[in-house]
């Protein structure tokens, strides 16, 4: 299988399983990633998904361009990648955590972009080199400058060279650096740690930050107006002040 699948309390961990490969994007594994967001999101059991790298080589290595290069017909049936694409254009509704594990490049850097927390190995270096390759980073990486500053973006845009994760950190593409033995399970520490909180006001902060980075804080304040009363006259949110109340765990039932 090129992509492993295991669920642990209210967290499902993807891992891209073509380690020899480096992970690369093939379609197949395209079409499993979708389908696997799809099942995640529609299981209310799945608060959170964390998605890592087999291996120690890579965390993905972007798209495998022989794969791609040797089918037959591209113009036939194509694989079922909705869900994937979903996720590439950050429309995704649940969290997702990324575990780099080991470096992530071209469309695999785009895929830790597209994640909303990401934990990086010490040893992972990252960056776009499409340019290297007479391509430019259309999964994501032109979102860079809304990211980072113009200068930096353009920096690694322009030249493909990578950069390790320290400096990831430190310009706030990544979360947190640790040892790689260490990346999945600080990963699910905050897939927990989201998971503990009310669903319906996990998706609604997730969509509308989502949307006031891509659209702007008015777009986010129209979308709002819808959001609220959804969240804030639901049974969870009087739950949650319940719960406040009488010193308790609350018991979140997502309506």
């Amino acid at each position: 299988m090129d992509l492993l699948r295991r669920h642990e309390g209210s967290v499902e961990i993807l891992t891209l399983n073509r380690p020899d490969q480096r992970n690369a994007l093939s379609p197949g594994l395209i079409t499993e990633l979708s389908l696997a967001l799809r099942d995640c999101l529609d299981d209310d059991g799945v608060r959170a998904v964390v998605l890592t790298g087999a291996g120690d080589r890579a965390f993905c290595a972007g798209m495998d361009l022989k794969a791609f290069a040797a089918r037959s017909d591209p113009s036939g049936p194509q694989s079922d990648d909705t869900h994937f694409r979903m996720f590439s254009h950050g429309e995704y509704p649940k969290p997702v955590i990324g575990a780099a594990n080991a470096t992530a490049v071209a469309g695999g850097f785009e895929l830790l972009l597209n994640c909303d927390v990401v934990v990086a190995s010490d040893k992972a270096r990252f960056g776009v080199p499409e340019v290297k390759r007479g391509l430019f980073a259309a999964g994501g990486g032109i979102t860079l400058p809304g990211r980072i500053p113009l200068a930096i973006a353009l920096e690694l845009g322009l030249t493909g060279d990578l950069i390790d994760a320290e400096r990831a950190c430190a310009l706030g593409l990544v979360n947190s650096v640790v040892p790689a033995e260490d990346v999945v399970g600080v990963a699910l520490e905050f897939a927990r740690r989201i998971g503990e909180n009310g669903p319906l006001g996990v998706l609604a902060t997730k969509k509308l930050m989502r949307l006031a980075f891509t659209d702007g804080v008015t777009a986010a304040r129209a979308a709002q107006a819808a959001e609220h009363p959804k969240v804030f006259e639901s049974e969870d949110a009087l739950e949650g002040a319940r719960a406040f109340a009488e010193k308790r765990t609350p018991q979140w039932k997502g309506r």
